[in-house]
């Protein structure tokens, strides 16, 4: 049996965002109130981060492009059919389902960090604070409600990162390759010509 044949596909930009994004959103998750500076930084590492990402979906390496993974519904629909047969089409890039994943933990984690920065906003005296007051939500019931959604997003969005492990790893099974390996190494088994689309 010959070598396998590695090519690139995920830049190291995407790499280090991935890994990037992961500790940062676990450190805020986990010190919660305990550390709320470090919670709040982390917080801000997050928001910075899937920002670059939404224009690295635009100007980036052709598999970190928004228009080479966001599909429609149907699509992803059809996908997530042909998996569970396990005749799902394998794509060097993100599949359909993958690429869903992905725009829902970029809305997840965007809303959710802007819902913690008005919340940080509602003390008196930070530079959102003027911001807040505009947008009506000054006062005790506001911040409480701000509060919950706040938890709410961060909850709904680790629900979604245990989907994300459970796909990639029902992927990795089913198309036998590593997937976290290759979001280490950027590097994927080049498709066999039975793989590639038609």
């Amino acid at each position: 049996m010959g070598a396998v044949n590695k090519i690139p596909v995920w830049d190291r930009f995407v790499r280090s965002f991935h890994w990037l994004l992961v500790g940062a959103f676990f450190t805020a998750y986990l010190v919660e109130d305990d550390w709320l500076g470090v919670h709040v930084w982390a917080g801000y590492l997050v928001f910075s981060l899937v920002v670059l990402r939404l224009a690295w979906g635009v100007v980036g390496s052709q598999h970190a492009r928004f228009t080479d993974f966001v599909r429609r519904p149907h699509e992803v629909f059809d996908y997530l059919r042909a998996m569970l047969t396990g005749r799902a089409r394998r794509h060097l890039g993100h599949n359909p389902a993958g690429g869903a994943m992905v725009v829902a933990l970029i809305a997840s984690l965007l809303a959710t960090t802007m819902i913690g920065m008005l919340l940080l906003g509602s003390e008196p005296g930070n530079a959102l604070h003027g911001v807040v007051r505009t947008l009506g939500l000054a006062g005790e019931t506001s911040e409480e409600a701000l509060e919950e959604t706040h938890e709410f997003l961060a909850n709904a969005t680790l629900v979604l990162i245990g989907l994300h492990v459970l796909g990639v790893l029902f992927s990795s099974l089913q198309h036998r390759e590593n997937l976290p390996r290759a979001m280490v190494t950027g590097r994927k088994r080049a498709n066999r010509p039975e793989e590639e689309q038609a």
